[in-house]
């Protein structure tokens, strides 16, 4: 698996949250998906650098999380 934290600015990404958010915010976790790669960040603290992963490790996450 190749799991890097991201150094450089990614706030020009399409970031997309939960559906079960609530309105508030909440702790959730939100998923901008990109050709190469997958940027995950904190919703509450989007200024710290986002985890990014490859598409494939993202699909395979989001199987095993669905069982």
């Amino acid at each position: 698996m190749n799991v890097e934290a991201t150094t450089g600015s990614v706030t020009e990404l399409a970031w997309n949250k939960s559906s079960y958010s609530g309105a508030e915010g909440g702790d959730c976790v939100e998923v901008a998906a990109c050709i190469d790669a997958v940027h995950v960040r904190d919703s509450k603290d989007t200024g710290r650098p986002a985890l990014t992963v490859e598409p494939g490790t993202w699909a395979a996450f989001v199987g095993f999380a669905a069982l």
